[in-house]
């Protein structure tokens, strides 16, 4: 076959793949090049549609002759391949620190703050990183550069499942700079977990041997004889018992007959419990009375019962974890006591 009728032919396909790519009606948004543990490399639909341009102008540049159409296609393959180069070199010199955690609820949006080395800080890499983990959805996140700083810092927002150790699987470091022909994504393997808390449900409070009780708990020396108590964030600075604060080198206030309990005491008997979905709502109620005396500044108390002994725990952060690690130990099949005393609990608290 003439070369003359082989090129048009090869340009109107060009042109009916152009027309579908523009049209939205090829099936695949990337086409795949490289694809290994590591690294993957893919050509978008815009690289696909400018390769088509591309091949376009050559065909007529062999056709005519014309030495412009020679300079275009040049300057068009080496911007295709100067695109490909610039888009490698953003996510090279960037590693991985490690990654904190905070307080992330069961089935609630959280974060994860991701801290990397950026071995080029004043380099522009406009990277979207993908968490991968293990029961849970993560939204991807964006890292434009270093802004000159050697450690930068994402945070993604994620959802958990359920409670409890969470593996995170890699972390994909993705980038289509700066044209958006290539996509290229370097894979991170991550050999980490995360303690996912229970979710904080809203309910009434009640007293018994498996929940919690609500009373008055002064921590050891918060009590004095003129009515004075360490100061807490929230508290007016016109209560600051300025006396009591010179003796002890530390602010502290006044107190008030009227003024609310100091602590909040919870209580949690795993070996009344058996496995299932009422074990798994005690925790909940449990993880959202300890959230909302949080967010009255309340000291919390968390008792926990099981075979091991007796575990008494202080402070938020450690009582949501005690509670995520929780494992009921009723043997199935077994009645489950319930033991409610009279009072309702406190309804500051609901």
């Amino acid at each position: 076959m003439p070369a003359g009728p082989l090129l048009a032919k090869l340009a109107r396909r060009c042109a009916q793949l152009t027309t579908l790519f523009l049209d939205g009606a090829y099936p695949f948004p990337t086409m795949k090049l490289w694809n290994d543990r590591r690294l993957r490399l893919a050509i978008t639909r815009l690289g696909l549609e400018y390769l088509a341009a591309l091949l376009l102008v050559g065909v007529f540049a062999v056709n005519t002759g014309n030495n412009l159409l020679y300079l275009v296609f040049s300057l068009m393959t080496a911007l295709f391949l100067v695109s490909g180069w610039v888009s490698r070199h953003a996510i090279q010199d960037l590693d991985l620190v490690r990654v904190e955690e905070g307080n992330v609820f069961a089935r609630v949006r959280g974060g994860l703050r991701l801290r990397l080395r950026d071995g080029a800080p004043t380099r522009f890499r406009a990277l979207e990183l993908r968490l991968e983990m293990e029961g849970g959805r993560v939204e991807p996140g964006f890292y434009p550069s270093g802004q000159g700083q050697e450690e930068g810092k994402v945070v993604l927002h994620l959802i958990p499942e359920h409670r409890g150790w969470t593996r995170l699987r890699s972390l994909e470091l993705r980038t289509s700079y700066p044209f958006g022909f290539m996509e290229k994504a370097w894979r991170l393997p991550l050999e980490q977990a995360v303690l996912v808390l229970p979710h904080p449900r809203q309910s009434w409070l009640r007293q018994g041997a498996k929940g919690e009780a609500v009373r008055p708990l002064l921590k050891p020396g918060s009590a004095s004889p003129d009515g004075s108590r360490p100061f807490r964030e929230g508290d007016s600075i016109q209560r600051v018992h300025w006396k009591r604060t010179a003796q002890r080198g530390a602010p502290w206030v006044r107190t008030l007959e009227d003024e609310e309990p100091a602590g909040q005491q919870l209580k949690l008997d795993v070996r009344a419990w058996q496995v299932g979905a009422e074990f798994e709502k005690e925790l909940e109620r449990l993880s959202g009375a300890i959230l909302q005396a949080r967010l009255q500044k309340r000291i919390v108390h968390l008792e926990i019962r099981s075979t091991r002994g007796t575990r008494d725990l202080e402070g938020s952060t450690a009582c949501w974890r005690a509670l995520a690690e929780a494992e009921a130990e009723g043997e199935p099949g077994a009645p489950s006591e319930k033991v409610v005393g009279s009072a309702e609990g406190d309804p500051r608290l609901t």
